[in-house]
Parts: structure tokens; C-alpha cells; sequence
């Protein structure tokens, strides 16, 4: 097995979340480990990767309207790209998340996903999957 996964993703709109818990039950499978951690990472300055909960889409709903409340695209930011507010909604979701591996399954609660989390899209991204 590969000892990094790298995996592409393309969002289809400006604000996302993309429930990629199945790619990284896909990368515990294949590794053969069955206690350990899966560490997934975003390389990028404007999205990341959070764990949320993936039964009820009106929390990612919820959260990425409020989101955009606190952080409104058109704010007072000096960076000249125009993409400020997608660089702190990244910051505030963090660019990677471990996971428990225990039993060769990830160690989420009942209602949890794992999310790469899109704040300046729509684009080609890339997600790496670490199984240690």
C-alpha cells in the first residue's frame, strides 16, 4: 500500500461540504491496519477538512449560512485576491483531522462524517490520507 493517499476532488460551488468519510474508510481497508490513526489532510489555504454530522444535511446547511453571515465575501479585508473570508472559514476548520482506527473501522460517532470543506470554489482539489 501507497504510504500516502492522495486522492482529487472537484467542487461544484462556491461554499461546500463533501462528505469524503467513504474515501477514507476505502484508504483503512486497503492499508490492512487494523489499530491505528487515519490523518487527512488539505493542502489548500482556502478549504479544509472537518468531522461533523452527516445524518441531518440542515447542519451543513446551517453552518455554512452562518458562516457566510460572520464571514461575508464582501467584507473589510485588505488581501487583494478577494477571497479573505474563504481563507478564515478555512482557518477556523483546520487543515486536517486524525481519526481513531480501532477494529480496521473508524472510530466516528454514530452521526459523524468526515468533510472537506470548499470556500473558494468551484475547483480541483487535493485530499491526502495518511493510515499510520
Amino acid at each position: 500500500m501507497k504510504s500516502v493517499i492522495e486522492y482529487q476532488l472537484k467542487t461544484i460551488k462556491d461554499n461546500q461540504f463533501v462528505d469524503i468519510t467513504s474515501l477514507v474508510e476505502k484508504a483503512v481497508d486497503d492499508s490492512g491496519v487494523s489499530e491505528g490513526i487515519a490523518l487527512v489532510f488539505c493542502p489548500h489555504t482556502t478549504a479544509g477538512i472537518t468531522i461533523n454530522e452527516n445524518a441531518d444535511s440542515d447542519v451543513v446547511r446551517d453552518i455554512l449560512v452562518n458562516l457566510d453571515k460572520a464571514f461575508p465575501k464582501e467584507g473589510d479585508y485588505k488581501h487583494v485576491e478577494g477571497n479573505s473570508h474563504a481563507h478564515i472559514k478555512a482557518s477556523l476548520m483546520g487543515a486536517s483531522q486524525q481519526i481513531i482506527i480501532q477494529n480496521s473501522k473508524l472510530k466516528l460517532g454514530t452521526w459523524q462524517g468526515i468533510y472537506f470543506t470548499e470556500f473558494d470554489g468551484p475547483r480541483t482539489r487535493k485530499v491526502f490520507v495518511k493510515i499510520i
